[in-house]
């Protein structure tokens, strides 16, 4: 399952040396990138949060494997975390091409 974090910055406590932290913090990114647990990563261009994309069995699987970057466990960063699923929206236009029969169907709430 694709589950897209989005980071969110924790009130900033003062950290001895945050270069340090930062590099261990690629590392983690770098080991968990290769182990294909995150497939994609980004910051974003206005205020340079992390956005992720993982790939794991649940949301729990997730906050378990953020769990391990060095930023999480000084409490400097946390993430909100959205389950995906695949984009069906073409569904509808498919549907104009379905036989007579399935025009009764129900069409999917969004």
């Amino acid at each position: 399952m694709r589950i897209l974090a989005i980071e969110r910055e924790l009130p900033l406590p003062m950290h001895r040396n945050l270069q340090d932290l930062l590099r261990e913090e690629a590392a983690v990114v770098w080991e968990l990138q290769k182990r294909s647990i995150i497939r994609e990563i980004w910051f974003t261009k206005a205020d340079r949060r992390a956005v992720i994309m993982l790939e794991c069995a649940d949301v729990a699987e997730a906050r378990k494997h953020l769990a391990t970057l060095p930023l999480v466990r000084a409490e400097l960063i946390d993430f909100a975390l959205h389950e995906l699923c695949t984009y069906d929206g073409l569904e509808r236009l498919l549907a104009t091409n379905a036989p007579a029969a399935n025009k009764s169907e129900e069409p999917p709430e969004y």
